[in-house]
């Protein structure tokens, strides 16, 4: 027995990693386009990873905006048409994006504070109760899509 403990005392580390905290659901790559119109709403995408269980995205809130709604681009006899989203179900370990001609999120009057800065902090709501505090960087009228790479999740 004395000749076995050592290895047991070695291997429980090994065995307790594998007891670790789950992964948790995340959202990155946020960025918004701003409309060249004021009075025309600019438009919100962002990546979601999913977690160890399905969630559901209920909201997004911001400071920086008057009014935010999830969208979606869909074709209904041959015609693209906007309907607006209750909820968008993020599935465990998978990913949902928010892109230009799908999912995207509507923003009505951003604030100038922000556009300036060239950043707007959203939250977004999970149906577990969770908030997730995301910064979206903003791009003017004219510019590029954003880079994956230059976005950070707070």
């Amino acid at each position: 027995m004395r000749a076995i403990l050592p290895f047991i005392i070695l291997a429980a580390p090994l065995a307790l990693s594998a007891c670790g905290d789950p992964a948790p659901t995340y959202i990155d790559q946020a960025w918004v386009r701003l409309s060249p119109n004021k009075d025309t709403p600019s438009a919100g995408y962002f990546v979601a990873h999913g977690g160890a269980s399905d969630v559901q995205l209920r909201g997004v809130l911001t400071d920086y905006a008057l009014k935010v709604e999830m969208h979606e681009s869909v074709s209904e006899n041959g015609v693209m048409t906007m309907k607006p989203l209750s909820s968008v179900t993020i599935p465990a370990k998978s990913t949902v994006t928010f892109a230009p001609g799908g999912k995207h999120l509507m923003l009505w009057g951003v604030n100038d504070t922000a556009i300036s800065r060239g950043k707007m902090q959203f939250t977004f709501l999970l149906s577990n109760g969770d908030r997730l505090l995301v910064d979206a960087v903003i791009r003017k009228p004219g510019e590029p899509a954003a880079k994956t790479n230059e976005h950070k999740e707070h």
